[in-house]
């Protein structure tokens, strides 16, 4: 949790963007922080750029968006960019209040409600004194409530109801204390499809998705991935004190053929170790250490190649649907069940990080 900054919107149209608040038509605006690295806890993703049309219509919709009262869904995956697009929100709204940052999962079950609703000393072992919840925190602004899908069950009641009644009773008091708060809630999980399951609350669902906004991934908008790029290799440029630092053809070339499962903090996390691996001041394909490309950690092959290749040309000759989705769907669970579903273990055999295996195990309903 954190109490915000204002966001800063570039217009991104030199080798130097200049600073400003309204977009051109020509520009190309570039979403970040006056001090991302203030939000490094926080943050996953700490630029959007919106560079194609159907970007630009969503920056669009989310200024149309921002001065309503209107209660706010922002839907995409793990390292979009959800909560720079919800500071934009209350960056945009007409609210003076702070803006409160909150992750669902960051709490136990026991914890989760005195953390948003505030409790009386006493109220549980531990509690020394009184204090006040995020609602009452962000009175007067917006709160952010990062993966609302991990909230359990028993605090979607309390939640929907305070929405309903514009108050909140502190654990261990009786007294309701009203809240002025916009509301964005944020998931990387389908919620229709938690409905269904009956793992999320419909009546809530239908609350917070009053107007929804739909982040695609960054494989869906590759032509911002190089101007992502350049703008990481500025910033951790000056950080590391060194001259200036080019992305060659070729680096070029891989950073926009990579299907980016981590999204924009995946991007810069390669970037940033490119920067430190890189010599005279050119990043090469092999800096990157992408997977399938050169420098990039070897992986075991426990099956020889040709017996992948007679299986996967088989399965294009009886021209199989969603053939992609279904071999990474069966490798996903089929290498989470020969480790006893254990994470950390999965992503070792698979030669991914967990984060990156936790992307796609949500993207295919097997977490």
């Amino acid at each position: 949790m954190d109490l915000a900054q204002p966001l800063r919107v570039f217009e991104d149209t030199a080798p130097r963007p200049a600073v400003g608040r309204n977009a051109t038509s020509n520009a190309r605006p570039l979403l970040t922080f006056p001090d991302p690295d203030a939000h490094v806890l926080s943050i996953r993703a700490k630029a959007m750029v919106f560079t194609d049309p159907a970007s630009r219509h969503l920056l669009e919709e989310i200024e149309r968006v921002a001065p309503t009262e209107a209660t706010v869904l922002v839907i995409g995956e793990t390292g979009t960019g959800k909560e720079l697009v919800a500071r934009h929100l209350h960056d945009k709204s007409r609210r003076e209040g702070p803006f409160v940052a909150v992750n669902c999962g960051a709490f136990s079950e026991n914890l989760v409600e005195a953390e948003l609703f505030g409790h009386e000393a006493g109220a549980y072992t531990g509690a020394a004194q009184a204090r006040p919840g995020w609602f009452e925190a962000a009175h007067g602004g917006t709160l952010f409530l990062d993966e609302i899908g991990d909230l359990p069950l028993s605090m979607q009641v309390k939640l929907l109801r305070v929405l309903q009644e514009r108050q909140v009773v502190r654990l261990g008091s009786r007294k309701a204390v009203p809240v002025d708060v916009r509301l964005v809630a944020a998931t990387n999980v389908d919620l229709a499809r938690a409905v269904a399951a009956g793992h999320f609350r419909a009546d809530l669902y239908y609350r917070l998705n009053v107007a929804s906004l739909d982040l695609p991934p960054l494989r869906e908008r590759r032509n911002e991935v190089l101007p992502l790029a350049e703008h990481f290799v500025e910033r951790y440029r000056r950080k590391l004190g060194l001259e200036a630092v080019q992305i060659s053809p070729e680096a070029a070339q891989a950073l926009a053929a990579y299907e980016w499962p981590g999204n924009i903090r995946e991007l810069e996390n390669v970037v940033h170790y490119a920067l430190i691996v890189c010599s005279k001041g050119v990043i090469l394909p092999q800096d990157l250490r992408l997977p399938g490309r050169p420098g990039a950690p070897a992986a075991a092959t426990a099956v020889p190649s040709t017996e992948l290749g007679v299986v996967f040309k088989a399965l294009l000759e009886r021209n199989e649907p969603r053939l992609f989705d279904k071999v990474l769907h069966d490798l996903l669970h089929t290498a989470s069940e020969s480790t006893g579903f254990n994470q950390v273990q999965t992503a070792k055999r698979l030669g991914i990080t967990r984060n990156v295996l936790r992307t796609y195990l949500k993207r295919y309903q097997l977490l």
